[in-house]
């Protein structure tokens, strides 16, 4: 069992009916998203070509930022606002869309936008699945 999955159990209130796997599922996809976007920014500016690669580094930046804090507000349960975590994670969904776009223009270039891309797809997926399943 995730750690994710482990604290969502343990959480003391009714979660209020929201799907508990798919939550901990796109939790962890933002985590896994954070951390391949700060390493691939990372990776990109030690690249020969990182003149050319400033757009990606930015996008990889502000995806993993949105991840970061979308994961952090999905994370919190007391006082629950539905609008505020739809808004997350559409402001989400859309970061990892234009961050996953812009590495997979580099993906044949450079391995680390190639996983990072597929990285940015799976989490923009999970974001929308749990926007549905929010009503």
């Amino acid at each position: 069992m995730h750690t994710v999955e482990q604290m969502l159990k343990t959480y003391p209130k009714d979660l209020g009916g929201i799907d508990t796997a798919k939550l901990a599922a796109t939790i962890q996809s933002l985590v896994e998203c954070a951390q391949a976007c700060t390493a691939c920014a990372d990776a990109c500016l030690s690249e020969d070509t990182v003149a050319d690669l400033t757009k990606c580094v930015r996008s990889n930046l502000d995806c993993a930022d949105a991840c970061s804090a979308t994961a952090n507000i999905l994370s919190r349960h007391t006082g629950y606002d539905a609008n505020i975590t739809r808004t997350f994670l559409q402001a989400c969904a859309t970061a990892c869309k234009a961050c996953g776009d812009e590495c997979s223009r580099h993906a044949d270039m450079h391995e680390h936008c190639r996983a990072c891309a597929e990285a940015c797809r799976s989490c923009e997926q999970a974001c929308r699945d749990l926007i549905a399943n929010l009503g």
